[in-house]
């Protein structure tokens, strides 16, 4: 039955007049997300975009590629009747209606919109013909159109559209409307959930982590590929940064006061990070920091990071509770990945008994430890970095 998809969005439509570079940018990224589906022709019509599917093509793949394209507000699968004129879409509908519903003892609504104001008909008499015309063919239909447990929506253009299906989408903007950033990456739970969170805002979504061997297993790395693996299906390909920390996360151990480790490592890895950042052109860093989770995400410990930085530092996880982001990993298929038993770099060399409100001149004294090696060794990290483009 269903050949085609009508495509709704919600905020790119108050976008003025910018709004047709919003509605490209969504169009193109459902046109990458359906490229190894099959043949797709994807079309953009007064506010609104429509996916003709080629033959074969499979229902299901087709949904669930375009339930993890940011942007979507509802998938809306359609039947498209190649007239306009009023007989032949009368009973177009109806046979929909058959088709669609074999026990039709429901109650519905009729929605209608037009595109042409020159048509014979307005929006409101082609809903109340076409639901007489229903009533008289089903008589086991009712309406009711306060709560109708079946919305049948019939939309005029050039040729004629009806629907009375609406999926979900995951809504947001396209993703690379809004700007690149980098996400610091680890193997838990919450900074994929702040990377996918980003992109939902439209922003474009490269990674860093930091792998320390053989302290941290090769599986533990694999993991994290497999993180950004389940993140790209949102965000589209992200090139992903490997950087070797082990040199200066031992250099900071034996140098610096150990409960002050955490804290330490922290600011070099925002160090690190920024400066890749920068080299490929992000506008600001990701963390899947909340206040208070753990001793370095306190408001002491995480101005204390924020010190080193001049980028700004984005942390859409800030106010969460635990739960609410187990809630959202499990929504987007990170979770599972997320738990398994291999441990990164930070869970390693944390302190038993770490500060949890730094004073900012203890930590710089601290660092005035590091200045014999630390440049040259931050240079080393950045320079023999991995690069990995996962999707």
């Amino acid at each position: 039955m269903y050949k085609a998809f009508l495509i709704k969005y919600a905020e790119i439509g108050i976008k003025g007049k910018n709004r047709y570079l919003f509605e490209n940018a969504l169009r193109d990224q459902i046109k990458n997300s359906l490229r190894n589906l099959g043949d797709y022709i994807v079309t953009k019509e007064q506010g609104r975009i429509y996916i003709e599917c080629g033959e074969g093509y499979d229902y299901e793949e087709t949904v669930k590629a375009l339930q993890c394209v940011f942007g979507i507000a509802q998938i809306c699968p359609v039947m498209i009747i190649d007239t306009i004129e009023w007989e032949p879409l009368e009973k177009a509908v109806g046979d929909y209606v058959e088709d669609r519903y074999p026990d039709r003892s429901f109650t519905f609504k009729m929605g209608a919109k037009r595109s042409d104001k020159n048509y014979p008909m307005t929006s409101p008499e082609i809903c109340v013909e076409m639901g007489a015309y229903l009533l008289r063919r089903f008589p086991e239909m009712k309406v009711d159109v306060h709560n109708p447990s079946v919305r049948i929506m019939v939309e005029v253009r050039n040729k004629s559209y009806v629907y009375s299906e609406i999926i979900p989408g995951p809504g947001g903007m396209p993703v690379g409307t809004s700007g690149k950033a980098m996400l610091l990456l680890s193997g838990g739970i919450d900074s994929p959930v702040a990377g996918y969170m980003t992109a939902k805002r439209g922003v474009t979504i490269e990674a860093v982590y930091f792998h320390a061997p053989p302290y941290t297993s090769e599986r533990a790395k694999q993991k994290v590929v497999d993180l950004a693996g389940l993140i790209s299906r949102y965000t589209g390909p992200i090139r992903l940064h490997v950087v070797n920390f082990t040199d200066i996360q031992l250099y900071i151990y034996e140098k610096c006061p150990h409960d002050e480790l955490t804290i330490i490592m922290r600011r070099y890895m925002m160090r690190i990070a920024e400066r890749i950042a920068g080299e490929s052109d992000c506008l600001g860093l990701i963390t899947g920091e909340s206040i208070g989770q753990v001793a370095s995400q306190t408001l002491h410990s995480l101005a204390s990071t924020n010190e080193v930085c001049t980028m700004p530092v984005y942390r859409p996880l800030i106010a969460f509770d635990k739960q609410d982001i187990v809630d959202v990993a499990e929504k987007i298929n990170t979770y599972e990945t997320s738990i398994l038993p291999y441990e990164d770099c930070c869970t390693i060399f944390v302190a038993k008994h770490p500060v949890t409100k730094p004073n900012l001149k203890v930590i710089r004294n601290s660092e005035r430890c590091l200045e014999e090696k630390i440049d040259e060794m931050l240079k080393t990290a950045i320079e023999t970095r991995e690069i990995l483009n996962v999707q």
